[in-house]
């Protein structure tokens, strides 16, 4: 295994100095000058031009090996041990070049279940190769009859010795296609209420028994995918957390998903579906909408919700990087974000205009011939609906932000075997 800190030696007791200097001169070795010259000219407009995402992927394990994509980990794990504090001033060095961190399930969805509930062992094995984009992740937790109720799940798994055997069928799974590994939630005691017979397991996606059916969404392009568990085995130690306590272990990772989701400043995915409200502002002077103030008053209110969320996930970042969790605010900035990138995306096509409805394309996919702007629109439309429904968060900030009594459950505490389900 390479030293995830072999170009970046700093410690935690380093001064900001040195600190500082440390991330200059790495960027100045390591950064492509291709691509510091094109952020110097134009910013990330100008970067985009000059670095395609597969040189990026390709220059990626540079970065990993640096410690900079994850620097409050521990070195151990692929970090650098740096404080809260500390890694907001190397992200200031390092802002400008845009190295957005891949493998974000992995880093978001599967490194805070792993942090809160792994073992020593289980951190060592799974963290580096993820940090490094080496191991790709996703999430089998929605099933076909447990998406919004996903404490209803129906995957199945039986022990037999120092393995499972799991069965089952998950669905609207983002990226199987292109992972290694799925962290997965299946029932193991049907006997119990629903939440207290779910165990939380690591599965392998080349074992036998996996198979991944990709789902072509409204836009053209496959994210999402069916998963079917035919009796996979799945080694003990790929267990995390303690058996029928899987749903514990799966609200880290819950939690990690909707602040990811949660869009700009909250250090995952900034926006599913389009570009930001920036791009409104060049878009409405490309398309001489500017001088029209209903349409200024639209975009701006855009650019300026944006920078709400924004600001709002920066200090959930922080107080997670402190050691607290995003906990009921991520749902927040799950609603939040989830409605404001479909307005988004809505008023990019209507600054668009006719082309929106009608345009010229030599490409026979239809996932490349969608001009930018529908496409974004197209897929924001999915936006309330992953990452747990608006419905369902506007329930989480009810109970737990607002202290408003449960919903009703007529089957409180009943065996998950009672329950009727559809």
């Amino acid at each position: 295994m390479m030293n995830p800190v072999s170009q970046l030696p700093v410690a935690s007791d380093s001064t900001d100095d040195e600190l500082l200097d440390a991330v200059r001169s790495w960027i100045e070795e390591h950064v492509p000058v291709k691509w510091r010259r094109a952020t110097a000219r134009g910013g990330r407009d100008e970067l985009r031009k000059v670095r395609p995402r597969s040189s990026y992927e390709e220059w990626y394990p540079t970065f990993a090996e640096s410690g900079l994509v994850v620097p409050t980990w521990p070195v151990a794990y692929g970090g650098l041990d740096l404080s809260p504090r500390q890694a907001r001033l190397v992200e200031g060095e390092l802002s400008p070049f845009n190295l957005g961190r891949l493998n974000p399930l992995g880093l978001n969805n599967t490194a805070p279940a792993l942090f809160a509930h792994g073992t020593e062992e289980q951190r060592l094995r799974f963290l580096p190769p993820l940090v490094r984009n080496e191991e790709r992740w996703c999430q089998l937790f929605s099933e076909p009859g447990a998406g919004s109720d996903l404490a209803s799940l129906a995957t199945r798994a039986e022990r037999d010795g120092d393995e499972w055997v799991i069965t089952g069928q998950k669905v609207w799974t983002t990226w199987a296609h292109e992972s290694e590994f799925g962290i997965c939630l299946a029932r193991t005691d049907v006997t119990k209420p629903k939440r207290e017979g779910i165990t939380y397991f690591l599965i392998d996606l080349r074992s036998a028994g996996v198979e991944v059916r990709p789902l072509r969404h409204i836009g053209g392009a496959i994210d999402f995918n069916e998963v079917f568990l035919d009796e996979a085995r799945v080694r003990d130690f790929h267990r995390v957390g303690a058996v029928d306590d899987g749903w514990r272990v799966a609200r880290s990772t819950l939690a990690g998903e909707r602040q990811m989701v949660a869009g700009a400043g909250s250090g995952g995915v900034d926006r599913i579906g389009g570009s930001g409200a920036e791009r409104l502002l060049r878009l409405a002077r490309e398309r001489g909408r500017w001088s029209d103030p209903l349409v200024r008053q639209r975009t701006v209110r855009m650019w300026s919700e944006e920078r709400i969320r924004l600001w709002t996930n920066e200090r959930v970042r922080a107080q997670m990087k402190a050691g607290g969790t995003p906990g009921p605010a991520a749902s927040i900035g799950k609603v939040h974000q989830g409605l404001l990138n479909q307005r988004i995306q809505t008023l990019a096509c209507d600054l668009l205009g006719p082309d929106v409805v009608a345009w010229e394309s030599a490409e026979t996919d239809y996932a490349q011939a969608l001009p930018y702007e529908v496409s974004g629109m197209l897929r924001s439309m999915a936006n309330t609906i992953e990452g747990g429904t608006t419905e369902v968060n506007k329930n989480v900030i009810g109970e737990r932000v607002l202290g408003l009594p449960r919903e009703p459950d007529l089957y409180q505490g009943a065996a998950w075997q009672d329950i009727p389900r559809s």
